[in-house]
């Protein structure tokens, strides 16, 4: 099984040069997709990662459209002793994907489709459909470029909740938190001083939604100001009734509460009132029962969000569907793909019925890799990780054979590949069960946060959701504002089941009183939007610096979060601490890479930092390497999931990924499918004599 090549990958280092002619003309007679040449107006384009902190010294980059054209690529940079490595479309944080000689951008391999699952519960084998463009509904995922990021749809995240869009959106204050906790201008304010809490119609905090048949403002702390002008709402298609549209309103009360998130922009935005509405005629259903009603993404970025059906919702006809994918896509793409084709279900009415079905993915914006690196999501603790939910991947080994592992075909492959895929082989096209997500009851809840009560509402949180049933997914975040603005504390439901039940975990989430709520907007949705919550929480932007760090914890005493809160009060401008509960389904599985000891964990933790390319703060990367390493120590058990892994790792906490046991097996599997270590470019910490080694790409030049 092993190739006959003398070459050692490990040390193979990329330099900044293009291929010259004649290899050129070889590689791209080889494919069929197109070859950018390192100097080429395209080269930057598919090699800019989202991690402005990444460089690339490849020679040229590949746009493969099919797994033959991958292993093209893979038997040329064996012929000529260079280094590939790939995009997969996620972020690529670390920088792995642009480290080798060769970049393979995997873009253009996008085909997609659904399947019901046959009378006896089998499915389509990859190796028994038609290759990638001659079936299926293929969606153009174009190219891989940073612009992207800025495009309706796919780059942008403000749709998963347009209250949280409007709360996040920069005002003309412009306040700063003084020792004691009240608020004083700042002195880049120069906007009008603001009115009392009592004048009518100004700066109210605001419940969300504002329908009088929902639970979230009556299970709130109470306002400090609302809104009574609403209408009663109008008649939708077929007689539906539509609640009337969010009263308006400003966040927080002026003389304590000024804008939190006014330092993102430079300059004064004017004073006025932002409507939010949550069920405008356009929008859809997230299930159908035989209302067609138009694609909300079909009207760009500004689509409202859709409400969900109030008439009794149709049952599922299948516990589970499979849904083939390419690995260009990205988990948005998917997402938006099984929703706007939906599956049959039965109707209550006896008409036509159907409802989405979704892939477990993560809660953040990824890749298609995620689906051999862990994945953990809002459908986690019910469905289990991404890898739980893989039935077979089409892979291209590092001898540049084509194989489908699964469990029957390779399964020492398909054991490894489920947490550690990219070391292994390129993954060229997936199927993965969905299951069916009529609707969530979901949202966040978002407090100031403030050193003296923060520990306080995290106690709360953490106490109130142990034991929580695994249709519960659950997180806290803190998010810091620059030195002397406010920070966020921000709490993230989705319950997968009845808005009845969800409301259950809501009273008793917000029922905490240390502090006035500034948004609750937790309600009923469709899973589609639910999905983009954490990345507009995080207001990610592409071309910053970015740094990671993750760990997985047994538990969560009251010293580690008085601890956590006081170094956090500390920490810079783009800094996010999250907590996200574990367990449930996926602690029940076996069979793969990810130890048990990792699956009973009791939350995972992440330290996800961002900052300007032109910031210099040693405190940017130094608070959450302080806050993972030392302050949450004690309490890890191994090393994080596989998918949360940064740059800069070091390659004793990728083993701790794994546990020595899974580890050591993992490291006989690589000797006989890439004994020479092709696939070095991936979160591989050894060489190939088993001594570790740290291998990155390079980091601009200040």
């Amino acid at each position: 099984m092993a190739n006959d090549a003398p070459f050692d990958f490990t040390d193979r280092k990329a330099v900044n040069a293009a291929l010259e002619p004649h290899l050129h003309a070889e590689l791209a007679n080889a494919v069929k997709g197109p070859v950018y040449l390192r100097g080429s107006p395209q080269f930057p384009e598919y090699t800019t990662m989202f991690n402005g902190n990444v460089t690339t010294a490849a020679k040229a980059v590949v746009l493969p459209m099919d797994a033959k054209d991958v292993s093209s690529i893979i038997t040329f940079c064996l012929k000529h002793s260079m280094s590939p490595s790939v995009k997969a479309g996620g972020f690529g944080v670390a920088g792995w994907a642009v480290g080798g000689d060769i970049v393979i951008d995997l873009s253009r391999i996008a085909d997609t489709d659904i399947e019901v699952p046959a009378a006896d519960g089998s499915y389509t084998g990859l190796a028994d459909m038609c290759p990638p463009g001659s079936k299926g509904k293929q969606v153009n995922s174009g190219k891989r470029r940073r612009e992207d990021e800025e495009t309706p749809v796919l780059g942008r995240y403000h749709m998963a909740s347009a209250a949280v869009q409007s709360f996040l959106k920069p005002s003309a204050l412009r306040r700063r938190i003084d020792e004691d906790g009240s608020s004083v201008p700042s002195e880049r304010d120069n906007s009008p001083s603001p009115p009392s809490i009592g004048d009518p119609g100004q700066y109210r905090i605001f419940n969300d939604p504002p329908s009088s048949a929902s639970a979230s403002s009556s299970l709130s702390p109470p306002s400090i100001s609302r809104s009574t002008s609403a209408s009663t709402g109008t008649a939708g298609p077929s007689g539906i009734h539509n609640p009337p549209p969010a009263p308006s309103f400003f966040h927080g009360a002026p003389t304590s509460d000024g804008d939190p998130f006014g330092y993102i922009t430079s300059g004064p935005a004017p004073v006025q009132d932002i409507i939010a509405s949550h069920t405008p005629s356009s929008a859809v259903t997230s299930w159908s029962s035989g209302v067609p009603l138009p694609n909300p993404f079909a009207m760009g970025p500004r689509a409202a969000f859709s409400q969900v059906n109030i008439m009794a919702p149709p049952t599922p006809i299948h516990s589970h569907v499979y849904v083939t994918f390419g690995s260009g896509m990205r988990q948005k793409q998917i997402d938006i793909f099984t929703s706007e084709n939906p599956v049959e279900a039965k109707s209550v009415s006896g008409g036509h019925a159907t409802i989405p079905y979704h892939i477990p993915f993560a809660a953040h914006p990824v890749g298609s890799s995620i689906m051999i690196l862990g994945g953990f999501g809002f459908l986690g603790r019910l469905h289990g990780l991404s890898v739980d939910n893989l039935v077979e991947v089409e892979m291209v080994l590092a001898d540049g054979r084509i194989v489908i592992v699964n469990e029957n075909s390779h399964p020492d492959l398909w054991w490894a590949v489920r947490g550690a895929g990219p070391a292994f082989g390129i993954a060229t096209r997936y199927k993965a069960k969905a299951f069916p997500v009529p609707h969530v009851f979901a949202g966040n809840i978002i407090y100031r946060f403030h050193p003296a009560t923060a520990s306080s509402l995290i106690k709360h949180f953490r106490d109130c959701v142990k034991g929580a049933p695994r249709e519960l997914y659950a997180n806290v975040l803190l998010t810091a504002g620059p030195e002397g603005k406010d920070s966020l504390v921000v709490i993230q439901m989705c319950y997968v089941g009845t808005k009845e039940k969800g409301q259950e975990f809501l009273a008793a989430i917000s029922s905490w009183t240390g502090e006035t709520c500034l948004l609750n907007e937790v309600h009923e949705k469709s899973f589609l939007h639910q999905q983009d919550s954490v990345a507009q929480v995080l207001r990610a932007k592409a071309g910053r610096q970015w740094f990671i760090r993750s760990a997985l914890i047994t538990s969560l005493p009251d010293d580690v979060v008085h601890d956590t809160v006081l170094q956090f009060a500390n920490t810079p401008i783009g800094c996010t601490w999250l907590f996200e509960l574990t367990g449930g389904r996926i602690a029940d599985i076996e069979g793969a890479c990810i130890p048990k000891t990792q699956r009973q964990a009791l939350f995972t933790i992440a330290a996800l930092h961002q900052w300007e390319m032109g910031v210099d703060d040693p405190r940017c990367i130094a608070s959450a390497e302080e806050w993972i390493a030392n302050t949450l120590g004690p309490h890890q058990t191994g090393g994080p999931l596989p998918s949360f892994l940064g740059r800069h790792e070091a390659p004793s906490r990728i083993m701790a990924c794994y546990g020595e046991e899974n580890f050591e097996r993992l490291k006989e599997i690589k000797k006989r499918y890439d004994p020479h270590n092709m696939f070095a470019n991936s979160l591989w910490p050894v060489d190939t004599d088993g001594e570790p080694f740290l291998r990155e790409p390079g980091t601009p030049e200040p």
